[in-house]
C-alpha cells in the first residue's frame, strides 16, 4: 500500500480563493492572507504562463488545490489519468492540502461539470469510501472532502448528509472542508435546522471553512442556489459563528467569489469580519 500522510494539521489562517482579475495584486506580494486556494482542474496542465503564476504565488505563501471533477460519489470508479495528473500538481506545488466536493460529476462517457447528488445510502457509502482511498493512496496524502449544496433528495436515502459525512470520514480517515453557505443554502431548501447539521457532524476532521454568497429565492423559484457570485448574507456570518464557537481546534477560513469578482479590497473587507467572528469565539463567554 502505498504511503500515506494521514494527519492534516489544524491551520488558523484566512484566504481567498486566487482568481485571474488578481493575480497581478499576489504576484506583486503583500497581499494580507494567509494562504490561497485554487482551482486544482484550471492548473492540472503541463507548463504555460498560469502555472508559472501559480508557482511564484505559492513561493510566498500556502496553496490549497481544490477540485471539483474528481466525481468521488461515482459508481464507476475514478479516472486514472485524472489522478495521475491531479498527483503530477500536487508534486509541483507542494500544497497545503488536496481536497475536492462530495458528489459525483461524470459518467465514462460524460462530464456534466456540475456537482451532481448521489443517493444518502449503504450502497453509496461504500461507493464514496473505495473512491476515497483510492484517491488519498494515489496522491499518498489525506484529503479533504466539501458538503455539497442540495437542492433535492431522493427517496432511497438512509441517512441524513451529515451522518453520511461521520461515516465517511470514520471508515477513510479524510477530513471535512465545511461549506458553511452551502449548509445554510441545504437547510433552507429542505427545512431541516442548519443547527442539527453542524450538531451531527465530527467538527474535530474539520479542517477548512468556505464562506460565500447565493442567489436568493424568487416567487418563481422557491429554492436559493449557490452561486458564489455575492458578498456572504448575515445569516450565513451568524452560522459561521456558531461553527467557529463549536468547532474544537483552528481552521483555515476562506471567501468564495467566482463570479462577479470586486476588487481586491472588497473580498479583504469580508475576509477582515471573518476574523474578527472567529477571534470573538476563542473569548470565553
Amino acid at each position: 500500500m502505498p504511503t500515506r500522510s494521514h494527519s492534516v494539521a489544524p491551520f488558523g489562517g484566512f484566504g481567498l480563493g486566487l482568481r485571474r482579475a488578481h493575480y497581478d495584486d499576489f504576484v506583486a506580494g503583500g497581499v494580507p492572507v494567509d494562504f490561497v486556494e485554487v482551482i486544482s482542474e484550471n492548473y492540472m496542465i503541463e507548463g504555460g504562463r498560469q502555472l508559472r503564476l501559480l508557482e511564484q504565488v505559492r513561493a510566498q505563501m500556502p496553496v490549497i488545490i481544490h477540485g471539483v471533477s474528481m466525481s468521488i460519489g461515482s459508481a464507476q470508479g475514478l479516472d486514472a489519468d485524472y489522478l495521475l495528473r491531479l498527483k503530477q500538481l500536487e508534486q509541483r506545488i507542494e500544497p497545503l492540502w488536496v481536497s475536492d466536493h462530495l458528489c459525483w460529476t461524470r459518467t465514462s462517457a460524460h462530464n456534466s461539470h456540475d456537482l451532481l447528488p448521489l443517493p444518502l445510502t449503504q450502497e453509496g457509502l461504500a461507493a464514496v469510501c473505495a473512491n476515497i482511498e483510492q484517491a488519498q493512496d494515489t496522491l499518498g496524502r489525506t484529503m479533504l472532502f466539501e458538503n455539497p449544496s442540495s437542492y433535492l433528495t431522493f427517496p432511497e436515502d438512509e441517512m441524513s448528509e451529515w451522518e453520511f459525512l461521520t461515516e465517511m470520514t470514520r471508515r477513510t480517515g479524510c477530513y471535512l472542508l465545511l461549506d458553511v453557505n452551502n449548509i445554510y443554502v441545504s437547510a433552507q431548501n429542505h427545512g431541516f435546522a442548519a443547527e442539527e447539521y453542524l450538531a451531527g457532524l465530527p467538527l474535530d476532521r474539520v479542517r477548512q471553512i468556505h464562506l460565500a454568497g447565493h442567489d436568493p429565492a424568487t416567487p418563481e423559484r422557491d429554492l436559493i442556489i449557490d452561486t458564489h457570485d455575492r458578498p456572504v448574507i448575515d445569516p450565513v456570518w451568524d452560522l459561521y459563528a456558531k461553527a467557529m464557537a463549536m468547532i474544537p481546534q483552528p481552521v483555515a477560513t476562506m471567501i468564495e467569489r467566482d463570479e462577479n469578482i470586486p476588487p481586491l479590497s472588497e473580498l479583504l473587507n469580508e475576509l477582515d469580519r471573518a476574523r474578527g467572528i472567529a477571534n470573538a469565539a476563542l473569548v470565553p463567554a
